[in-house]
């Protein structure tokens, strides 16, 4: 197991996993209190297509890469099919995570949409099934992501679960206030939030878990796992490079703070 400390947060890659998976702990504790699965997928659309095509899925019986550490950085390596070369690190920061991945085109097939989808499931005091903690931000300050679904509160869980909860961002509002596919409710917010940022406050109101990236068409969470997905999408040209980066602010602190470190370190992200 590889364990990094900066400012008295604690990060390691999981012994338990074959792909890469950090495990991340608050100062002085042993209890996981999130779980980042770095990138959950990868996925591609080519030019001129409607079909999306997985280049990569975590599974936890893959053959083990090997992930360098080095410094304050955890970092590895994939050859992915269609040709395409992918570097994935996470550097620890002093109010959290930099996940950032960078993708080499080395074919003569060009790509309308590229994604690499960074998976934190929160845990113990950040867990929030019913999502009572997790929040969006709107042009009126911030709000409950699942406001728009008072009954969540009092629905039985066998019946909440499993479920998504989703909020537009740049992409339109969905018609439809819930779906279900595949056995899972989806739940969409009536109204877009303004800002490519998803926060959850831990149980005692000391510490925000707060994820982020320059820019995303949705955020949404699925509770049962209190993930929060901030997923950009990008075009990959034909013999092309591009980089994508998202952010996990893990920090004592109030969403006012998480606003603040938002607008601040936006403008940096790739």
């Amino acid at each position: 197991m590889i364990i990094g400390l900066l400012f008295q947060l604690h990060v390691a890659i999981s012994a338990e996993n074959v792909d890469p998976v950090l495990l991340v702990n608050l100062p002085g504790e042993s209890r996981t209190a999130a779980e980042v699965i770095f990138p959950e997928h990868v996925t591609v659309r080519p030019r001129g297509s409607n079909d999306v095509e997985h280049l990569y899925l975590f599974r936890r019986g893959d053959a083990r890469v090997q992930v360098r550490h080095n410094g304050n950085n955890f970092e590895y390596q994939r050859e992915l099919p269609r040709n395409i070369h992918m570097l994935a690190r996470a550097t620890l920061e002093n109010d959290g995570l930099l996940f950032h991945y960078e993708f080499e085109n080395r074919s003569d097939v060009a790509y309308d949409m590229l994604t690499a989808v960074t998976d934190p499931r929160l845990k113990w005091i950040l867990h929030d099934v019913r999502l009572e903690r997790t929040f969006v931000h709107t042009p009126k300050g911030f709000d409950l992501l699942a406001s728009d679904f008072p009954q969540r509160s009092t629905m039985p869980l066998d019946r909440w679960l499993p479920a998504c909860v989703l909020a537009s961002c740049t992409w339109p509002v969905a018609p439809q206030r819930t779906e279900v596919r595949d056995q899972i409710t989806y739940y969409n917010r009536s109204t877009r939030v303004d800002e490519p940022l998803l926060a959850t406050v831990s149980t005692n109101g000391r510490w925000v878990a707060a994820s982020f990236t320059r820019n995303a068409g949705n955020v949404w969470s699925n509770p049962e796992l209190t993930c929060q997905h901030v997923d950009p999408q990008i075009a990959l040209p034909a013999h092309g490079k591009v980089t994508i980066e998202v952010k996990l602010l893990l920090f004592r602190g109030t969403l006012a703070d998480a606003q603040s470190k938002f607008l601040q370190q936006r403008p940096r992200l790739q």
